[in-house]
């Protein structure tokens, strides 16, 4: 049997791309600061924050494939307004590739973001889809990433391209607004869900409203990773659907599927984020192309509480 080892296995992807890898076949062993225990769990992280010290308790073999989900997030309120909380992301990275040139599992994926992206190619002035090469590690840096939570990630990625020069395939993946039923109400996705639900009215909504989105459904974040592990992928790789969505619209679909017209209030001065972040998903369409609509993942949310 195939084996594989999830960090962050309690986070919302990482319990989601747990569940993948067990019905692709693959025997799992999670590890998470987080007490539960999920499948085959192994808590190894009974400290906040996790440390160096946790992956070197880890066995230094075995492992087909090593999904790197362990990150601090938090939403934007924590991405924009306690940015420090996020810098224990640099330690996680750095201690995961240390450990991989070592141990030299199959494959490492390293769950990157779209947060990794300069801020000035997501305004209003230059709305068009972000593509991978614009911003490749072979090639200069072009402008700020989104946020201390962006420059984590990009070091990250720059870490995942100095492994697999040392001989460990890394697979990157940049994930753009990802969401599911289960998912924090910290996200947008998430917190429109409950305001619909309640059927607030007004419905607030962060910064302008105009604020565009590509949304993409964490079976599909799942799914895309699974075909670029299968196919030996190393990207970067975007996910997202390539269609993207205003906040305003999407508040509009949450409260059309709870039955009520509510009045929408915009608050500008709540942390909104870029103007617009869109995939460009000419490179995923190679190996797997998204399956839930924006639609669809409205609809099983409120089926979820039914």
């Amino acid at each position: 049997m195939r084996t594989a080892l999830v960090t962050g296995a309690a986070g919302f992807i990482g319990r989601h791309m747990s569940a993948a890898l067990e019905n692709a076949g693959y025997y799992v062993l999670g590890i998470d600061i987080d007490g539960a225990v999920y499948w085959d769990a192994l808590d190894l992280f009974n400290e906040s924050p996790p440390s160096a010290e946790h992956f070197r308790m880890l066995p230094r073999g075995g492992f087909d494939v090593v999904v790197h989900c362990a990150a601090v997030v938090g939403g934007r309120a924590k991405i924009d307004g306690a940015s420090l909380d996020l810098a224990v992301n640099l330690e996680l990275d750095a201690a995961l590739f240390r450990w991989a040139a070592r141990a030299r599992p199959g494959r490492v994926v390293y769950i990157s973001s779209s947060a990794a992206y300069p801020v000035m190619l997501q305004t209003w002035d230059d709305a068009r889809p972000l593509r991978e090469p614009a911003i490749t590690l072979h090639e200069p840096i072009i402008g700020m990433p989104d946020q201390l939570y962006g420059w984590s990630k990009l070091t990250g990625e720059l870490l995942a391209m100095r492994a697999r020069e040392a001989g460990v395939p890394v697979t990157v993946v940049r994930p753009f607004s990802g969401y599911g039923e289960d998912q924090s109400p910290d996200y947008p996705f998430a917190a429109f869900a409950a305001r619909a639900r309640n059927r607030e009215d007004p419905f607030t909504i962060w910064g302008s409203g105009d604020q565009v989105r590509d949304w993409v459904h964490v079976d599909d974040i799942c799914a895309a990773i699974l075909a670029c592990i299968d196919g030996g992928v190393d990207g970067p790789v975007n996910i997202g659907t390539g269609r993207g969505t205003p906040m305003r619209e999407l508040a509009r679909l949450m409260c059309a599927a709870a039955g009520y017209e509510p009045e929408f209030r915009v608050l500008p001065g709540q942390p909104s984020g870029v103007a617009y972040r869109v995939a460009d998903v000419t490179r995923l369409r190679e190996v797997y192309t998204p399956a839930v609509s924006l639609e669809e993942g409205v609809r099983r949310v409120f089926e979820e509480r039914v």
